[in-house]
């Protein structure tokens, strides 16, 4: 059996060449549910039918996810000694796709949840407070699991915040990515700082003049 793993966090449609190549070649594809994977592939050609495990020479498509999730899966479908299984990767999740689904869960909280419906930023500025300095004890203690645990905690408060406001997460990232390249110019522009000392002194110089701007 052929199976067919999607990313969810991929635009429908974008597949890899021997993904397509597989699709447009195989005897019948069979998906598991109907979505807009689906779509795409029915809107190039593609004949999809929607329903339980194919026959072995068919590709099957389960519904978008892991990579490890599809072969578990898959794996517990197989019946026989005679039955083969083949993982064809359509999409990868790019870097940053993690992300994405928190950006989700909390965007779902906050329409499902009636506590996370009732912050605000001054309610949640003392989690803020007590996350970082959580993340600050992990980094004295020197126990990197520790601290990746609490920088997940400060992202998700970031994303918290963004979500409760008028603007988005997106919004937060543009304005970090807009300064960082504005004070780095050693690598984004023209100035010659080459060492520690003149990157930091060419960063303050930058920062006191933002503000003196505004």
């Amino acid at each position: 059996m052929r199976v067919l793993v999607l990313s969810p966090r991929i635009p429908a449609g974008l597949m890899t060449a021997a993904a397509w190549d597989a699709v447009r070649g195989a005897s019948s594809v069979v998906a598991a549910v109907d979505g807009p994977h689906v779509a795409a592939l029915r809107d190039a050609g593609v004949d999809v039918a929607i329903g339980p495990r194919p026959a072995a020479d068919a590709i099957w498509i389960p519904a978008p996810g892991d990579l490890d999730w599809a072969r578990d899966l898959a794996g517990e479908m197989l019946i026989g000694d005679t039955d083969e299984l083949e993982v064809i990767s359509g999409s990868f999740d790019p870097p940053g796709a993690k992300f994405l689904d928190l950006v989700e869960v909390m965007r779902r909280l906050r329409r499902d949840c009636a506590w996370t419906r009732e912050q605000t930023h001054a309610t949640l500025a003392r989690y803020l407070a007590e996350e970082t300095q959580e993340a600050l004890d992990a980094i004295a203690s020197g126990d990197l699991d520790h601290l990746r645990e609490e920088l997940g905690d400060i992202l998700m408060q970031v994303v918290f915040h963004a979500e409760i406001s008028d603007w988005d997460v997106d919004d937060v990232a543009a304005g970090i990515t807009e300064k960082l390249i504005r004070r780095n110019p050693h690598v984004f522009g023209d100035s010659d700082a080459t060492t520690v000392e003149e990157i930091a002194d060419q960063w303050e110089r930058i920062k006191a003049d933002e503000k003196r701007g505004r």
